[in-house]
């Protein structure tokens, strides 16, 4: 058997498996991301939009371009957007998009390392390659020989077969990029939720019930065998624990409420972004944007500083 590698242990623990439980309990609660940093007023300017639709860093490169080298790339990803080749964007499709603008780092990061485990280089990643390349053992029974904790990488195996089967849509237990960056990044992936809820549980779970008590809720933030007195923080989070998360007062938390604490419905920002980007730009009013209708209203989309500082001197010649 191959011994695990220091690199790949750090992935595994870093990204998805089941290392040392987080000690803060805000790493538990996935919260929807606002898709900007700047304020969201189009009076003003669009910059809000540009970083929804494009992503901080690819706005950036859309702020040096002329007008008409953005309505060309806009153009080209308007065809991306269009999944289904019919001519037009949906509400759907548009959501879809801005989503995955916002979530370009991670597939970024899927990309960088997927060759790693693309072992016959298809394109895809089968079980079979993602675990002989993360716990690289011969065909056969699993023994882990050279590792001290072997029930430990026994249950981290079955527990990314598991997830990897979630995350494999139509169960050939081949993952296509799009189901392995789910499978590495499940909190990011409405289809995926109940596996993130499963493991949430198991990591907490002390007795075995399937339920999470107030005492596992605070042994998953705080070591309470320290030998000191309970912080205060610790007591409020009893308080929210009695208050907040066992909505049906008996004393522990279920699924449901598990997963409305870890993954609360936020205010769903890609959303009603791309509400307000078809309400604006959907001129004949049938719901849906041709590839016309997002060029004519492209400043909001893709719009340029250069564009804008353009318009800024045009304005100040007519003023004076």
């Amino acid at each position: 058997m191959k011994t695990l590698s220091a690199f790949l242990l750090l992935v595994i623990c870093a990204s998805w498996v089941m290392c040392k439980p987080t000690q803060e309990k805000k790493d538990r609660v996935h919260h929807g991301k606002d898709l900007s940093d700047h304020k969201h007023d189009d009076s003003n300017d669009f910059q809000y939009d540009h970083e929804a639709f494009l992503g901080k860093e690819e706005s950036k490169t859309f702020d040096q371009l002329t007008p008409e080298e953005s309505k060309e790339r806009l153009g080209k990803i308007v065809d991306k957007i269009d999944r289904n080749n019919d001519g037009f964007v949906t509400h759907e499709e548009l959501k879809d998009w801005i989503t995955h603008s916002q979530n370009r780092y991670i597939y970024e990061n899927v990309n960088k390392h997927y060759g790693d485990y693309d072992q016959d280089k298809d394109d895809k990643i089968s079980w079979k390659e993602y675990k002989n390349a993360t716990y690289g053992y011969s065909p056969g029974e699993v023994e882990f020989y050279d590792v001290h904790d072997k029930d430990t990488y026994r249950k981290m195996m079955k527990r990314d077969e598991r997830r990897f089967q979630h995350a494999n849509k139509d169960g050939d237990m081949i993952a296509t990029r799009e189901e392995f960056t789910a499978f590495l990044h499940p909190e990011e992936f409405d289809y995926m939720k109940d596996v993130v809820i499963t493991e949430t549980i198991e990591d907490m779970d002390k007795n075995g019930d399937g339920l999470v008590d107030v005492d596992e809720y605070i042994g998953d933030m705080y070591n309470s065998e320290v030998d000191e007195p309970e912080p205060d923080w610790v007591k409020t989070e009893r308080k929210q624990f009695l208050d907040f998360r066992d909505l049906n007062k008996d004393g522990k938390m279920d699924r449901d409420e598990i997963s409305q604490w870890i993954l609360p419905h936020d205010y769903n920002h890609a959303d009603m972004e791309s509400k307000h980007l078809l309400y604006e730009s959907d001129k004949d009013k049938d719901d849906k944007l041709s590839k016309a209708e997002v060029l004519d209203n492209w400043n909001m989309f893709v719009g340029s500083q250069a564009t804008n500082y353009g318009e800024d001197l045009t304005r100040r010649h007519d003023e004076f």
